[in-house]
């Protein structure tokens, strides 16, 4: 009877063991299903928080392109206007430019056409050698006048040979002549103000 009381007591001791383990059991799945929902919770608030940051960045980066495209179409604009006035002041340049070339055409013309007149009455003499020759010296002296109004001059060559304004087609040894002096004018020359129309075309002693 006693033994049967202690066989008893030990299959309720086991019993009681294996309700413990059980409860334990149970308690560590619980512990592992929480922590795995809480893992599952932290991933998809990282995921979250990820996916917003890239949207947030998408949109900064949308807006800065924006921006960029706005400034760029701006800076299109602003280039088509100054090429376009650039353009008009060019034309605009152009057309003065050719407006001051024709007057000054125009004013040396009006100089010379009457000593075209001259020529022809020199022609017309009808064989009189002295008419023609007053024509002749009529038309040389108004042309004369009229480079005079023009600002031309004719350039001197009693300062002696300057390559500047002389051109040497020949050279001459002349005791009479100092070295480097203009010994004889072969076709005169011209200038207005600085700037050479002709080089007077010279012979040089040395």
């Amino acid at each position: 009877m006693m033994k049967d009381n202690e066989n008893l007591e030990n299959l309720e001791s086991q019993e009681n063991i294996i309700e413990n383990e059980d409860t334990n059991l149970n308690e560590n799945i619980d512990i592992e299903e929480n922590t795995e929902d809480l893992k599952e919770e932290a991933q998809v608030s990282e995921d979250k928080k990820k996916e917003e940051d890239e949207l947030n960045m998408f949109k900064k980066y949308k807006d800065e392109n924006k921006k960029l495209t706005n400034e760029l179409e701006t800076l299109k604009d602003r280039l088509l206007r100054v090429s376009a006035e650039y353009e008009n002041y060019r034309k605009r340049t152009t057309k003065e430019k050719e407006g001051i070339y024709t007057d000054a055409c125009i004013d040396v013309l009006k100089e010379i056409v009457p000593n075209l007149d001259n020529l022809e009455r020199a022609l017309e003499a009808n064989g009189n050698i002295e008419d023609m020759k007053k024509g002749v010296e009529m038309t040389l002296k108004g042309f004369r006048t009229a480079l005079e109004k023009l600002g031309v001059e004719e350039i001197e060559t009693k300062d002696g040979f300057d390559p500047n304004f002389h051109q040497a087609v020949m050279h001459v040894q002349d005791e009479n002549l100092d070295e480097n002096s203009v010994a004889e004018v072969f076709m005169k020359g011209y200038k207005r103000g600085d700037k050479v129309i002709r080089h007077s075309v010279v012979k040089v002693a040395n």
